[in-house]
């Protein structure tokens, strides 16, 4: 059975009564102003050699930005129970509300959590690999309100299943669809390969810099919505698109940065290894009227060296690899293709350094270092680099 470790009261008036159980919040007892400091000074000892690091960007309200929740169910004496893991084990500190987290997204998980026993829904035990509901996702849209909520089973079957979602949906009216999502598997992945819509139509759909974007269960999307229009406004900035570029989009997900490329660029091929990513970034592109940009499921690296090799060329590649960085292959691939402009968007800012390190040495020069506070209160920073190819 998971370990539950019981948090303070949520209510607490000064700071988070979570803080030194969860550990997912690193600043959150720590003035914003001084964390945007610390942040700073950090980005400019990791990549200051490279450039000049701009000023962070941070938030005007730095709490509730995390649009989307996720929560992992257990059980202990008395009942369900739902939280987060305390940070480096899988011991579940109970939590019915997040200072960073959507209030509403945490509301509905707790609502979820009072129902179970009604329904004789039972939690997931990992050790004994038994019981049923393993996690909770809760999306919701910035721009139309629209909520998806997400419901991570180890079976296909839900019992009552409508009345369940009749029950839910009644405590929550503003629910646009319920998705159970299929983990058989006893895995650290979250979400399994296979969604089951239970009700409204799937999916969710949301705007970002102007662009229409539909967002199904499995679908990559940024967080923090405020602070994400301001990132990719400044990706697009060092892009320096006048329209008449041809701009590829690595790791494009479900094309948000491709899409929003395209209306300053000539054409803009997107290249993305998960198939339901590359689905969902073709009819995206459909809802934006797009013709111009095109969608590829293939290793990004492997297509760029295959374009090269058949003589064709760029002249913008952006790349928003995972927190890992890319590897040296990739990046071989991006200097072999010799792109004039490089914009380099990473949620790793010490794989960020590495990966400056190869591409300077490698053709490039590091024009822009701008810092971006996608996540308030944790130790975690976005940058975005924009780097030119020497001699252009």
């Amino acid at each position: 059975m998971k370990t539950v470790r019981k948090a303070g009261n949520p209510t607490a008036k000064k700071g988070c009564p979570y803080m030194k159980k969860c550990g997912g919040c690193q600043y959150i007892d720590i003035p914003y102003e001084k964390q945007l400091q610390q942040k700073q000074a950090e980005m400019k000892k990791l990549l200051g050699k490279y450039g000049k690091v701009e000023p962070i960007i941070g938030m005007e309200e730095p709490k509730h930005y995390r649009h989307k929740v996720h929560a992992v169910f257990g059980y202990e004496k008395g009942g369900p129970v739902s939280g987060i893991y305390e940070e480096k084990s899988h011991r579940i500190v109970k939590i019915d509300r997040c200072m960073i987290e959507h209030e509403k997204a945490d509301e509905i998980i707790l609502s979820v959590r009072n129902l179970l026993k009604s329904f004789k829904i039972r939690t997931y035990d990992e050790k004994t690999d038994m019981g049923l509901l393993k996690h909770v996702v809760v999306r919701v849209s910035k721009m139309t309100g629209q909520i998806m909520v997400i419901l991570v089973l180890r079976s296909p079957i839900l019992p009552s299943k409508n009345n369940f979602a009749k029950a839910l949906t009644k405590l929550h009216p503003e629910i646009s669809t319920i998705v159970i999502n299929v983990n058989e598997k006893r895995t650290t992945m979250v979400l399994g390969k296979r969604d089951i819509v239970l009700y409204g139509k799937g999916y969710i759909e949301d705007s970002l810099c102007g662009v229409q974007f539909r967002l199904s269960p499995q679908s990559f999307y940024q967080v923090n919505p405020v602070q994400t229009e301001i990132l990719y406004a400044k990706a697009m900035e060092m892009a320096r698109l006048t329209g008449k570029e041809t701009v590829i989009d690595a790791y494009c997900g479900i094309g948000t940065i491709a899409l929003v490329a395209a209306g300053k660029a000539a054409k803009v091929v997107g290249v993305e290894l998960n198939k339901e990513a590359v689905r969902d970034a073709k009819e995206n592109a459909k809802r934006n009227r797009a013709s111009n940009a095109f969608f590829v499921c293939q290793d990004a690296g492997k297509w760029m060296v295959e374009m090269a090799q058949r003589g064709e060329s760029a002249d913008v590649v952006f790349m928003d690899p995972p927190r890992s960085g890319s590897d040296e292959a990739f990046l071989s691939s991006v200097c072999k293709l010799a792109p004039s402009r490089i914009v380099y968007i990473s949620c790793g800012p010490d794989t960020l350094a590495r990966d400056l390190e190869y591409l300077t040495k490698n053709g490039y020069r590091v024009e822009k270092i701008q810092p971006v506070d996608m996540f308030p209160m944790t130790a975690h920073c976005e940058v975005v680099v924009g780097l030119k190819k020497t001699g252009c």
